[in-house]
């Protein structure tokens, strides 16, 4: 089993965890070379695996210049990671993704939040990982990106969600992440509808056609799995969908998607495409 480490309170809990729960686990620290003192990270990893008797690798990725740092420092992280690593996400993580695809306006994918299949964590919370790290004597990495407000995450963790609290009068990390369960039974149920009303997403006279909800569907579905919306932490937005969608209407040749993709028709099909 292979768990993603950052040395981050949440990650070493997942490390712990695993390794009392029996599992044959393999520490894994992608260093982004983005901080100086990365190299130090990576030996608190290495001596929390050692200490637990698990294995250890320490991979180096690069993350190419441009817009949105965060963004693109995770998709290094998660292509140098096997697909089936598990990472260390709390419920309220999951919290936050809801708000930040809410303000995206990412739909009801959005609103479902990260997959579970790969965080065994998602019940916990940010404070009972620190708990069990300090009950531990282990002491995780305090990564300061976390506080810098430049962050649209950071702003909604130290701004949004005790603003929620306040107004609602109680904790509302564990109602979103409710939620999130709950729309995302109700998104599988919708992308099997879809998928018998549509068929093959390229098919622009299908997608025309189909009732709109479905046809959203069916769209957000293909570019998550082909396209610009393979992050699963970001669904295509409505927007972007949108736009698909008049293109297999024939109300335009061709669009434009976020992170340089297109999509053009041509003789009844859509084409997805790096631009």
């Amino acid at each position: 089993m292979t768990c993603a480490v950052s040395g981050g309170a949440d990650s070493l809990a997942l490390l712990v965890l695993a390794v009392e729960a029996g599992c044959a686990v393999t520490a894994v620290h992608v260093d982004h070379g983005l901080r100086p003192e990365s190299g130090d990270e990576a030996e608190v990893v290495r001596a929390a695996a050692e200490r637990w008797g698990a294995a250890f690798e320490s991979r180096r990725v690069a993350v190419p210049a441009g817009p949105n740092l965060e963004a693109r420092a995770r998709a290094a992280r998660y292509a140098a990671l096997p697909p089936d690593a598990l990472t260390g996400h709390t419920a309220d993580d999951q919290a936050e993704t809801v708000l930040l695809n809410l303000l995206r306006g990412a739909g009801l994918d959005g609103l479902a939040g990260m997959d579970p299949g790969r965080r065994p964590l998602r019940r916990l919370r940010r404070h009972e990982t620190r708990a069990l790290c300090d009950t531990l004597g282990l002491k995780p990495v305090e990564d300061p990106s976390n506080v810098d407000p430049a962050y649209r995450r950071n702003r909604v963790r130290h701004q949004l969600v005790p603003l929620l609290d306040a107004i609602a009068e109680r904790d509302v990390v564990p109602v979103l992440a409710r939620q999130a369960d709950m729309v995302r039974d109700d998104a599988a149920y919708l992308d099997e509808l879809a998928a018998a009303a549509v068929g093959d997403p390229c098919d622009a006279r299908a997608l025309a056609t189909a009732p709109p909800p479905l046809a959203r569907r069916a769209v957000r579905r293909w570019l998550r799995s082909a396209g610009p919306g393979g992050d699963e932490h970001h669904p295509p937005d409505a927007a972007t969908v949108d736009r698909v969608l008049a293109v297999a209407r024939g109300e335009a040749v061709a669009c434009e998607l976020p992170g340089g993709w297109r999509v053009s028709r041509s003789r009844g099909r859509l084409r997805l495409e790096p631009h």
